[in-house]
Parts: C-alpha cells; sequence; structure tokens
C-alpha cells in the first residue's frame, strides 16, 4: 500500500488516479444508472402490457357472455395485434373458437383449435384438442377423432385421461360399435369421470345390447 508523506503527494496520487481510471469510472456509472432506469422502465412497460391485455380479456369473456359475437371477434383481433404471443392471447383464442361454432363456421373453429392443439401450455392444448374432437364427432368425422385421440401422448394428458376415454365412447357409439364404446364409457369412470350423462350413456348402450338380444 502506497503510503503518502503530504496532502500534496496524496492530491498527485488522486489526480494520476483519475487521469488513468476517471473516463472509465464515469462510463460505469452512467451504465449502471441507465441499467437501473432500462429495468425499471422495462418492469413499469411490462405491468402497463399485463393490465390493457388483462382488461381485454375481461372485455372478451362479457362479449361471449352475451353472445355479442362481432364484438368478440373484433376484441380477439385486438389482443392477438396487440399481445400475440401471450397467455392471454391464447386464452382468447379458446373463445374464438367458440364464437365461431355459434355462429356456425365450423371450418374456422377447427383451424384455431389445431392451431391450439400445437400451443406450448399443455393445459390450453388439451383443452383445445378435446373441443377439436367434439367438432370432430359433431361433424361426423369419427375416424379422424379417434385418430387424434389415439396420438395423444397419455403421460402428458393424464389428467385429462377421462374426458378422452368418455370421447373415445361417443365415437364409437356414432360408428355403431356398441361393446368398444361401453369400455371406454367404463374406463372412464374408473379414470374419476362421474356424471349422470356418463351413466346415462352406459346404461343406454347396455339397453340396447339387450334389446338387439331379444331381437
Amino acid at each position: 500500500m502506497e503510503v503518502y508523506n503530504s496532502e500534496e503527494e496524496q492530491l498527485e496520487a488522486v489526480k494520476r488516479w483519475w487521469k488513468a481510471n476517471g473516463s472509465s469510472a464515469v462510463i460505469g456509472s452512467i451504465m449502471g444508472i441507465v441499467l437501473i432506469l432500462g429495468w425499471q422502465f422495462w418492469q413499469k412497460h411490462q405491468h402497463g402490457q399485463a393490465e390493457q391485455a388483462s382488461s381485454l380479456y375481461a372485455q372478451m369473456q362479457l362479449a361471449v357472455d352475451k353472445e355479442q359475437h362481432q364484438s368478440a371477434l373484433k376484441i380477439a383481433e385486438q389482443m392477438h395485434s396487440k399481445f400475440g404471443g401471450t397467455a392471454y392471447s391464447t386464452y382468447t383464442s379458446l373463445f374464438e373458437a367458440k364464437v365461431n361454432v355459434q355462429l356456425g363456421k365450423l371450418d374456422v373453429a377447427q383451424q384455431i383449435l389445431e392451431k391450439l392443439v400445437k400451443s406450448k401450455n399443455e393445459g390450453v392444448n388439451d383443452v383445445a384438442n378435446i373441443r377439436l374432437i367434439r367438432l370432430l364427432l359433431t361433424t361426423g368425422q369419427y375416424e379422424q377423432g379417434l385418430q387424434r385421440i389415439a396420438s395423444v401422448d397419455s403421460a402428458k394428458s393424464a389428467s385429462f385421461s377421462a374426458n378422452y376415454d368418455e370421447l373415445t365412447g361417443d365415437l364409437y357409439v356414432a360408428l355403431d360399435r356398441l361393446g368398444e364404446a361401453r369400455t371406454a364409457y367404463q374406463t372412464a369412470i374408473r379414470e374419476g369421470a362421474s356424471s349422470p350423462l356418463l351413466q346415462f350413456k352406459l346404461d343406454d348402450i347396455t339397453a340396447s345390447e339387450t334389446l338387439n338380444t331379444l331381437n
């Protein structure tokens, strides 16, 4: 450590240090301030964006609840334009598909759902896939529905297994493959699905098979 014999020597040492390091010290200080201010601005911006997206999403929900279809579609367009790639945009697409189904635009709804199935959000892609399979059932695309169910990763979609099993039963009923439908419904019940409608479906198959046997 350097020892100073006088205040003059100390002052000279300070001058030498400043000459050698002053510029970098100032730049470093400025950069530090810029980074802090930039981070604060980014956080404030992100918070503001989230609030706007949340408000727009609430408007979307309200429009769908009131069956204001055109308003809902315009809001969806705004959401995708301003906040595309966010979770709000993804969830809005689920509503958008529902509105198109209500408007009878099933092909548009199918395209939206097919895109959502590829979402990185595993919860969303399963919900979208289930709705897509129901749409395929409605439009008579039974084999395509079964193929989609067969391609589901059971490990990743374990919490939706009962839903897929019930849908499998519905598709088999539509194909008049009642034995396979009964097995699928029973599996759905074992997986935890429990509803009067599901039990009715199972009982109806039993009644149909009994009637066929008597005939």
